[in-house]
């Protein structure tokens, strides 16, 4: 199936469904001697998992990686990854009565569509399962970045119409929103609460951060640093919108107050504010990048719904099942995920243009 491989030179295939055996990545093109034990991986894997809270689908995987090669004696060989985890909880059942019924929201008349065959259980590759692989190839990428200084920060921000008003990153793995405001926390769970109560479900936005992300990644026209992390963000099938520094607020400002005014600072040029969120002409600043993005409500809720059927014929549906009401908590690192494999990529793809050309005084890639 086209479309399940990203990357150019730190490049990665998914595979797997989400009440197959398994789900997977095999990842091409990471570094030799990179120090990766499975437990650096299940970090992650374990903030994405389900059945972590009351608020978030209680189907009970643990979600456990097994690296089946490109890694000996504790540190990457150069060869592929390839990294596995099973499916352990899945009831398939919950599915059988919406087999030929197209439910709102998902991707079930899309897909048949377009292959003139559909996996109904849970959504097959559609499925937000799928992340399970990306979150895996994201805890490599960020072991890689962490050799470089690169530090991926991400967390909810809002959910509905709560937003976080103070930002402490220390208190975002200590609530099960993933906040990092205590306070705007408790709101969130409980709008988060009465959303499950009721058969509903609420969307968010997700923040991130990205600190120490050298000068110089990303190319002008087409492979712009914030054009491939909108495209990585925005192939999150949960994401539906993206902005960057100041984003859509933006434009409420005059170029005056919206340009970044530059200064030195000893053999560093920094900029003293950072409405452009780190990326110039498509070209890191060096500077910290920001964005946020736009996590819709989850499609399956247990509320009637009207749609039809294989056969053209309306029909009114309930989507049962264990499903979350809120995604966001989950959704944190598969944002950071996606955007570690992106810088990843990049820092190999400049790594490797620089390699012909030599680097300027003082450049810090």
């Amino acid at each position: 199936m086209p479309g399940s491989t990203f990357g150019d030179v730190f490049k990665l295939m998914t595979f797997g469904e989400s009440h197959g055996p398994g789900l997977g990545v095999v990842i091409d093109g990471v570094p030799p001697l990179l120090e990766l034990t499975e437990a650096d991986i299940q970090v992650d894997l374990d903030r994405r998992r389900p059945g972590q809270s009351h608020i978030v689908t209680p189907r009970n995987e643990a979600d456990t990686v097994e690296i089946l090669s490109g890694v000996f004696e504790g540190k990457t060989t150069g060869a592929p990854l390839a990294l596995l985890v099973r499916n352990a909880n899945q009831k398939s059942k919950d599915y059988s009565t919406i087999k030929d019924v197209f439910r709102p929201g998902h991707a079930d008349y899309t897909f048949l569509q377009k292959y003139g065959i559909r996996d109904y259980r849970g959504g097959g590759r559609s499925s937000g399962r799928e992340t399970t692989a990306r979150v895996a190839a994201g805890a490599v990428a960020k072991k890689f970045l962490a050799t470089l200084g690169v530090k991926i920060t991400a967390y909810t921000f809002a959910v509905a119409d709560v937003q976080a008003k103070t930002i402490d990153l220390e208190e975002i793995e200590r609530n099960i929103v993933r906040c990092p405001d205590a306070a705007a926390a408790n709101e969130m769970i409980k709008v988060i609460e009465a959303a499950k109560a009721e058969g509903d479900s609420v969307g968010g936005i997700i923040e991130a951060v990205i600190d120490g992300c050298p000068t110089g990644l990303g190319d002008p026209v087409f492979d712009k640093l914030d054009a491939l992390l909108s495209y990585a963000l925005m192939s999150i099938g949960t994401i539906k919108g993206i902005e960057f520094g100041s984003g859509f607020d933006g434009v409420k400002l005059r170029g005056s107050q919206f340009n970044d005014p530059f200064y030195s600072d000893g053999d560093t040029v920094r900029t003293r504010s950072n409405h452009a969120g780190g990326v110039l002409g498509g070209i890191s600043t060096g500077e910290p990048i920001t964005l946020r993005v736009a996590v819709k409500p989850p499609s399956s809720i247990s509320k009637p719904q009207e749609t039809v059927n294989i056969a053209g014929e309306s029909q009114v549906i309930e989507v049962h099942g264990r499903h979350d009401p809120c995604i966001c908590p989950r959704v944190v690192p598969v944002v950071e995920a996606m955007i570690a494999v992106t810088l990843a990529d990049r820092f190999l793809v400049q790594q490797a243009y620089r390699s012909f050309h030599p680097l300027p005084r003082q450049s810090p890639i």
